[in-house]
């Protein structure tokens, strides 16, 4: 039996909504995304799947329901516990890969374990090793400007993994590439589950990623369809 990093039950969100009242983004959503492994949330726009993410991830608190990671319901901490959290122990990927211009992927990768407070003395091989594990040990030296989109998408990849978080969050990451280099992303990010017990959760609309994921649920208008 597989142990789950990563618990919803019962998530739920409201906005308020134009005129008055309230629109319900998500309703009562359960899910399990198993440690070490990689779940997809898959949806079209405007299903919910980024609020969910948003919510799974600290970044936003649910309107009912809680979230547990690794044991710990996260949706009952303070603002404090919450950006300490996410500084330590979780990962983000989005579809903008915001690399600093003016340095290499090396020093991205570096600046990030900085941020994340990494020993000093280990950032430069700690972050040649994750720039390894994406394939990009060789264009280290390089600038943003002088990579491909993948190449950038696969720095973001290795910046936001570098500190070791449990869970690495990645939110249409692949929306801006072609087929196969959003399967090669997506290949990184499976490689990582092996290699780094990184537990990985991501969404898509891409119908080709689907049957990548370890576990896949599906979403349409804030409600789990399949999963």
């Amino acid at each position: 039996m597989m142990q789950e990093m990563l618990q919803a039950q019962g998530v739920s969100r409201a906005f308020p909504a134009p005129g008055g009242g309230e629109f319900w983004a998500l309703r009562g959503i359960d899910l399990s995304a198993p440690a070490g492994k990689l779940t997809i949330l898959k949806g079209r726009s405007g299903s919910g799947k980024t609020t969910l993410l948003n919510i799974l991830s600290a970044l936003d608190p649910p309107t009912a329901g809680e979230v547990i990671l690794d044991g710990r319901e996260i949706t009952a901490l303070s603002d404090r516990e919450r950006t300490a959290l996410r500084r330590t122990q979780v990962g983000y990927v989005f579809q903008s890969v915001a690399l600093i211009p003016m340095m290499t992927a090396l020093e991205n990768v570096e600046f990030a374990l900085r941020l994340t407070r990494w020993p000093a003395r280990a950032r430069r091989d700690r972050a040649l090793e994750c720039l390894k594990l994406v394939g990009l040990a060789q264009r280290a030296g390089h600038l943003p400007q002088e990579l491909s989109g993948g190449e950038q998408q696969r720095v973001a990849v290795a910046r936001a993994f570098a500190h070791r978080p449990k869970v690495l969050f990645a939110d249409e990451p692949t929306g801006a590439l072609d087929t196969n280099t959003g399967l090669q992303v997506v290949k990184i990010f499976r490689d990582l589950c092996a290699q780094e017990g990184v537990t990985v959760v991501m969404t898509t609309h891409d119908p080709n990623l689907m049957e990548i994921g370890d576990a896949v649920y599906e979403l349409e208008d804030g409600e789990l369809v399949h999963g």
